[in-house]
């Protein structure tokens, strides 16, 4: 979406959610492992296995994860860096299929997720931090060279035209490699594990006898819980406009822009998705956050199979129907 973990039970603590895991009574105690990767600390627990087992597991799991960060970080040498540069080109059938996910969900969003805000984000520069933010001429030349409506993609020929825009995949790409992730852990016998990077979960199975807890950071106390929950099995990823972000003037200058008007989007402090990958949520708790709490909240309840939790500007908490279902609050 970074943060400081350090797995010691009885918590292992992550920047946007911190996961639980309680005392083990009965069979292998979990196996953990923490890399940097995709801008943020990565850590996979893996309960259930023995540890030589389990660190084969990891081992497959951080293989996938590495492999999604070296293609799709917006870095000098990568092959989305080198695919922005030409303009288009052929590209990988991974690169390919999370381009395809973009522009789905750009489409499905109305535009609040879009793919193409990179010459934004660059302007922004939020991680420089404390300076003046952009005119509004500058702000205007930047989003017009915004526009997901632009690219040409052909999925079975795995070519690209960018239509002069510039892709950056770092609302989604994420999602991408935890559920790629996920599939290596499932391959490699793993049936209870959590993928956190950087607050952005996949859960599968317990932790032994008893679930997975996940404590959803407060937007505005880093010490408190929201709420701790127990998620089903699916993806829960927070969007927050805490997580990157400087004060100018009495302003709050982060990181998550609105792609059709140029600036931070105003209307939350967080949004939490609950999905069944970590493709949809991640995708889905930017653009709910761009739309704000109305219009983003509504567009989770026409979508199936995903839930969602808002934390709109004002501190006001509101969520969809069923969030309490996927997303069970239970005591710390």
């Amino acid at each position: 979406m970074r943060r400081i973990l350090a797995w010691c039970l009885p918590v292992l603590a992550v920047g946007l959610v911190m996961a639980y895991a309680y005392g083990w009574r009965a069979g292998p105690r979990p196996t953990a492992e923490t890399r940097f990767l995709m801008d943020t600390l990565v850590t996979i627990t893996v309960a259930g296995l023995p540890e030589p087992e389990a660190r084969e597991a990891l081992a497959a799991a951080f293989d996938r994860l590495e492999a999604v960060d070296h293609e799709m970080a917006r870095v000098e040498g990568t092959p989305l860096w080198e695919l922005n540069r030409a303009g288009g080109g052929e590209v990988s059938p991974a690169l390919a299929a999370v381009l395809a996910e973009s522009l789905r969900w750009a489409r499905r969003t109305a535009g609040a997720f879009d793919p193409t805000v990179a010459p934004l984000l660059d302007l922004w520069d939020v991680l420089q931090g404390p300076h003046p933010p952009p005119e509004p001429l500058a702000v205007e030349a930047a989003r017009s060279r915004v526009g997901w409506e632009r690219i040409a993609l052909d999925p079975k020929a795995r070519t690209v035209d960018l239509g002069r825009t510039e892709v950056d995949l770092g609302g989604i790409a994420k999602g991408w490699a935890i559920d790629r992730a996920a599939e290596a852990l499932r391959a490699a016998g793993a049936k209870g594990f959590i993928v956190n990077a950087g607050g952005d979960l996949y859960v599968a199975g317990t932790r032994g006898d008893r679930p997975w807890r996940v404590g959803i950071q407060h937007p505005r106390d880093p010490g408190r819980f929201l709420r701790v929950v127990a998620p089903a099995e699916g993806a829960l990823v927070t969007s927050g406009d805490y997580e990157r972000f400087y004060e100018w003037e009495g302003r709050r200058i982060h990181h998550i822009l609105d792609p059709r008007t140029g600036y931070p989007a105003p209307g939350c402090q967080s949004v939490t998705v609950w999905a069944p990958t970590a493709t949809d949520a991640d995708a889905l708790s930017t653009a709910v956050f761009v739309l704000g709490p109305e219009e983003g909240l509504a567009l989770l309840e026409r979508e199936p199979g995903v839930e969602g939790l808002v934390v709109a500007a004002d501190g006001s908490v509101r969520e969809t129907p069923g969030f309490g279902r996927v997303a069970p609050a239970v005591e710390p």
